[in-house]
């Protein structure tokens, strides 16, 4: 079992016949994920990919029976796309796109609540590398040959870090039944938290890495609910050990600008919520391999 997409999930990908497009959803066919078609206005009725092309979302989801979505869409218009998505009735979508005003996501959120919550559109991203269900199905861009299919999930602020994560587990002989991206902006799609709750659900997922960075609220307010929600070990690491107060550390939400935002302080956060922390970000494999032979 997997949280959030499978072999099985219907996905379209919006701005599918762009390079950037083109290319992922190549290797997320070869991939073995279930690409049924994509979206690029004005160009419907066309195969791209040996795939259809729409000219809107709610014609692929009428036509496809389309339940997902990646979108590579670019800046100006990514809010208008994430809300044609919602609109359309898909369950999720993943966005890749970095440089989204935040004044555009929190337009997207406000959105989003005229739905009720249990037939929302969860959005993951903006600005990040995507989903993948090892050895099912990726929607994103990831390197998807270094995940080994197991039972460790994983939720990152950053792409990187969460390679990073999955090479060294791989490398001990430790499987991820999913790894999610949520994205580095300030305003983000979904949170650490949402994706807890769905990883304390999935039988097959035992123990769960989260990788966050310096800046805002979430990674204190995700250790606090897994201490008082999970029965599965967490597995902490922030980035940013080094950064300087009101320094921003390449994603545009990784900014020091309140007490707790510092990567110590929220260590320390971490492990008082009783939290196995990586003291360093080469050692996430061996502390999870730590956590998880408490089990």
């Amino acid at each position: 079992m997997s949280i959030l997409i499978d072999e099985n999930t219907k996905v379209i990908v919006q701005g599918f016949t762009g390079d950037k497009a083109t290319f992922h959803a190549n290797e997320m066919i070869q991939y073995g994920t279930n690409v049924v078609g994509g979206v690029t206005p004005g160009k419907g009725g066309m195969k791209h990919l040996e795939r259809p092309v729409f000219d809107t979302v709610r014609q692929a989801v009428e036509s496809t029976g389309a339940e997902a979505s990646l979108a590579f869409v670019p800046p100006p218009f990514a809010a208008d796309a994430l809300m044609e998505a919602a609109e359309a009735g898909l369950k999720l979508v993943c966005i890749i796109t970095d440089g989204i005003p935040t004044q555009d996501m929190m337009r997207v959120k406000r959105y989003l609540l005229r739905y009720p919550k249990e037939t929302r559109t969860l959005i993951v991203g903006p600005n990040c590398a995507g989903i993948i269900s090892a050895g099912r199905a990726m929607l994103g861009i990831m390197p998807g040959h270094i995940y080994k299919r197991g039972n460790v999930g994983i939720v990152s602020r950053s792409g990187t870090l969460g390679y990073e994560a999955a090479a060294q587990m791989t490398a001990l002989g430790i499987g991820v039944s999913t790894s999610v991206g949520i994205g580095g902006d300030p305003i983000n799609g979904s949170s650490f938290l949402d994706h807890m709750a769905l990883f304390e659900q999935d039988p097959d997922t035992h123990a769960v890495v989260m990788i966050g960075e310096i800046g805002g609220p979430q990674e204190a307010e995700a250790a606090q609910w897994i201490k008082e929600n999970m029965s599965k070990p967490v597995i902490g690491y922030v980035a940013g050990l080094t950064a300087p107060k009101g320094r921003r550390m390449g994603h545009a939400g990784a900014i020091i600008s309140a007490e707790g935002d510092t990567a110590g302080e929220k260590a320390e956060i971490m492990k008082s919520y009783g939290l196995f922390v990586a003291p360093s970000a080469s050692e996430l494999g061996s502390t999870v391999a730590q956590a998880i032979a408490t089990l």
